[in-house]
């Protein structure tokens, strides 16, 4: 018998594991940890965890309608998986790769704890196209800059194709038994999340139109597919081959950006918590915790930079656009440390994927690969004229805009770079 466990792939379609696992010839039985290494460390509105738990419960519901299901707890997936192994009589573990070094090392430790049960642990790629060290340069060594790195990804992607694993036709497969229930939210000490997760759009028009419409927050033309991504409940390779079909190549340059920082973060996975290059460390970071609080509250004087932070704040999304301004200001103006907004993202955006996030914060604080370079300093007054210059976006966000009761700008804007490049240029020179 196989156990197939899902993690980063909640679906029943084109799921690689799924499929080689209903392949094998074994009865199936699909598991899920709800891992308390992870979700310990979350406040219980979390509005992910509510979206992963409706997610397993509409998969457990799927297989039920076969006479099967999910065992699902919360627990540590070192003691859950080998004891679902002992309880079944699992021969195999089958489950898709996850390269995140908190998944990186957890893996291991399974791989380890399953051979001494004379256990197999396979492992595919699913939630990548090519996975960390399928795209190198010729001397076998990773792409640190993305354009070349692109290049040689369509290229490749061009020349192999794009694969499809139909995993819902083989759900014949699996054990036929009666699980316990899945456990509640209320039970692994949750409740429903505190924001609606958007359902995201990959239609041809989205993608045909996302040249001319993505940059301009005011519209409601991004995706909002960052969050099925992170989990798999859509899959990348379907996306892929709908970016391929557009008339313009910038959607599918969007996810060939998301698999350049996942291979950035599995080659240098220090990176987490230190600056890609080391010398931007030395950089002497005011970290102004009042500061920091208005900027987290929207409250700078600065109305687009306000806006994204309450439009974050109030519905667990930022606009792509407004995200690197908002980053750039932290990080510039008030030259308060990336790894403090990186952290605040991480626990705000319901699209929070660690490679993205690192790598985009790395990227305007410019100490990350192929990053801006730290002169490059955001005006947040021409980024309204740019972007939002019908101010739409920001009287959506930030009512009081224009009135007596919005703040004066925290910050001069020619002051606060003049300074930023001061401090940069005082670290880099050391």
């Amino acid at each position: 018998m196989i156990l197939f466990w899902f993690r980063r792939d909640l679906r029943v379609t084109d799921n690689a594991g799924l499929y080689h696992a209903l392949q094998d010839g074994k009865a199936v039985i699909p598991a899920f940890v709800f891992d308390e290494n992870i979700l310990n460390k979350l406040p219980k509105n979390d509005a992910r965890v509510a979206f992963i738990h409706q997610r397993i419960a509409r998969l457990h519901q799927t297989f039920s309608s076969l006479g099967s299901g999910v065992v699902a707890e919360k627990g540590n997936p070192l003691e859950l998986i080998p004891k679902w192994c002992k309880a079944f009589g699992i021969t195999a573990v089958y489950t898709n790769e996850d390269y995140e070094p908190y998944a990186q090392e957890r893996d291991q430790a399974i791989a380890e704890k399953l051979k001494a049960l004379n256990i197999s642990f396979k492992t595919f790629k699913d939630q990548v196209l090519f996975a960390p060290n399928e795209v190198l340069k010729k001397d076998g060594t990773p792409y640190k800059v993305y354009t070349p790195y692109s290049r040689v990804w369509i290229a490749k992607m061009e020349e192999e194709g794009v694969p499809n694993y139909p995993s819902e036709e083989g759900l014949k497969n699996l054990h036929k038994y009666t699980p316990d229930p899945i456990p509640t939210l209320d039970e692994m000490g949750f409740e429903k999340g505190q924001h609606n997760i958007p359902e995201g759009a990959s239609t041809k028009a989205l993608m045909d139109a996302y040249e001319d419409t993505r940059n301009f927050p005011a519209l409601d033309s991004t995706s909002r597919l960052g969050i099925h991504l992170r989990f798999g409940s859509i899959s990348v390779r379907t996306l892929i081959a709908k970016a391929r079909k557009s008339i313009n190549n910038t959607f599918l340059k969007e996810l060939v950006w998301r698999e350049f920082f996942m291979q950035i973060l599995w080659h240098y996975p220090h990176t987490t918590t230190s600056s890609f290059k080391p010398q931007y460390d030395r950089i002497a970071w005011r970290n102004t915790e009042e500061e920091f609080k208005k900027w987290c509250e929207g409250n700078t004087g600065y109305p687009l930079v306000d806006a994204g932070m309450r439009e974050l704040n109030q519905t667990g999304f930022m606009h792509n656009r407004v995200r690197m301004l908002v980053g750039s200001f932290l990080c510039k103006h008030l030259l308060i440390d990336w790894r403090w907004g990186e952290a605040y993202f991480a626990e705000k955006l319901l699209d929070y994927e660690q490679a993205s996030n690192v790598g985009n914060w790395q990227w305007v604080a410019g100490c990350g690969v192929d990053a801006a370079p730290y002169f490059r300093v955001f005006n947040p007054t021409e980024q309204v004229k740019k972007f939002d210059k019908d101010h739409e976006y920001i009287k959506k966000w930030v009512p009081e805009y224009q009135s007596l009761d919005y703040p004066s700008p925290i910050v001069e804007h020619k002051a606060a770079r003049e300074r930023c490049l001061a401090t940069y240029k005082e670290a880099l020179a050391t």
